[in-house]
């Protein structure tokens, strides 16, 4: 059935057509509109669990890197006392400023000595009794 003219009466039968379909336009929204709101309600429970998605594990890097005090002992094969045995143990743990100087604790804390001997001196200090552990 096509639309009336402009300017034409609608009778009463046309009028009931078109609220017809008005509620049947507002009715399909309602029901799509509380669709959507339920697609929304959560993740689906298992009992009184959320459904876990397991992801899938990142696959092992062959050229596994070795650990920290593997890296600092292999320093130990250059030089003592040279520039080259610091910028060793520099690469493994990279210096840093600290404004407050304190006596270092463990190894981690020889970055923040300024003096480059001092500073050797303590790397030294902390790996040169740390037990042998395997190279890779």
């Amino acid at each position: 059935m096509g639309r009336p003219a402009a300017g034409a009466r609608l009778d009463l039968s046309t009028t009931l057509q078109v609220v017809n379909d008005m509620r049947t336009l507002i009715a399909v929204a309602a029901v799509l509109y509380s669709a959507a709101a339920l697609a929304q309600a959560g993740p689906p429970m298992v009992g009184d669990k959320p459904l876990v998605q397991v992801k899938p594990r990142a696959a092992k890097v062959a050229g596994k890197s070795q650990p920290t005090a593997v890296r600092l002992q292999e320093c130990l094969d250059i030089d003592d006392g040279t520039k080259e045995r610091l910028s060793c143990y520099d690469a493994v743990i990279l210096p840093a400023s600290k404004p407050k100087v304190m006596t270092a604790k463990g190894v981690n804390d020889c970055k923040f000595t300024k003096e480059e001997d001092e500073r050797l001196a303590c790397y030294n200090g902390f790996v040169e009794n740390m037990p042998k552990l395997p190279r890779s």
